[in-house]
């Protein structure tokens, strides 16, 4: 069976951007749960395979979710992130990336913390540990760099959240200040809607910019994008964002509430941008 794409695969000098948070797997669940990762991961495939994102951030996906999710994309797919506790376990947010079109340069994890070198370290309030994970990319095709960040931000901690936006802010300001420039795109669940206090935080000045907001055409409705399994409806709460650095275009955008006989693959939906290298001057 062949899936309509929302997207689907792009050329260059496009990037196909997504953010999923894919639900991590739970044991001793009930055949009939939605949560059953045995059961949701058909769907996730079906829409990877359809999709076939340039670069994907991940979140709350563990070990063999990860090594899963790198044969559902294919054999061109490539990932890099470590489990956010102190010896490499529990999950991840790991960012894949098509090597057809993009060569990592480097990567590296940091702890969102105040001791972000410390593997498993946590700080600020938040209950369990949360990491941000970044790579820079050569694009094969333009010779351009591409910085991606991706994270998945506490889900209790206000105050946990506006200290991982200043970190994150902090190292996406000294990237906007290296040469070459890079292209900067941001991926994540942000566990705070877009009239928060973390959405300002991140947006104001205009170091980064909600795709959602500054792409030139939707794709669909503004769907909620916590699910929970359940059908979708217009207008809802947007947690997991794509974010886009200044020196990039978002063409289009949309929200990928797509159901399989009424199952969803995730309790998030999927958020996915088509983004290039510089600015158009109609952009906000």
């Amino acid at each position: 069976m062949t899936d309509v794409a929302l997207i689907g695969p792009v050329a260059a000098p496009e990037l196909h951007v997504m953010t999923f948070n894919i639900r991590r797997r739970f044991a001793h669940l009930l055949p009939g749960n939605p949560d059953r990762w045995e059961s949701r991961k058909p769907l996730v495939r079906r829409i990877l395979v359809a999709e076939q994102p340039t670069l994907l951030g991940v979140q709350e996906a563990l070990a063999d979710q990860v090594e899963w999710l790198a044969g559902a994309l294919g054999p061109h797919y490539r990932g890099v992130g470590r489990g956010r506790n102190a010896d490499g376990g529990d999950e991840r947010c790991t960012i894949f990336y098509d090597s057809r079109r993009l060569e990592l340069t480097d990567w590296t994890q940091r702890a969102l913390s105040d001791t972000p070198d410390v593997p498993g370290s946590r700080s600020w309030g938040n209950r369990v540990r949360r990491v941000l994970v970044s790579a820079e990319f050569t694009d094969l095709a333009t010779n351009g760099r591409v910085l991606a960040f991706n994270t998945h931000l506490d889900h209790h901690s206000w105050r946990s959240r506006l200290r991982a936006a200043d970190a994150l802010l902090g190292l996406v300001r000294a990237a906007q200040s290296a040469e070459p420039a890079a292209a900067i795109v941001v991926t994540g669940d942000f566990n705070a809607d877009a009239d928060s206090a973390l959405h300002r935080r991140l947006t104001i000045d205009g170091t980064l910019r909600d795709a959602w907001l500054a792409a030139a055409d939707r794709l669909t409705p503004q769907w909620g994008t916590f699910g929970h399994y359940k059908r979708p409806t217009p207008g809802g709460k947007r947690i997991d964002f794509i974010l886009a650095g200044p020196g990039v275009t978002v063409l289009r955008t949309g929200i990928n509430a797509m159901r399989f006989n009424g199952l969803a693959a995730s309790d998030h939906e999927p958020v996915q941008a088509v983004l290039r290298a510089g600015t158009s001057p109609a952009q906000p």
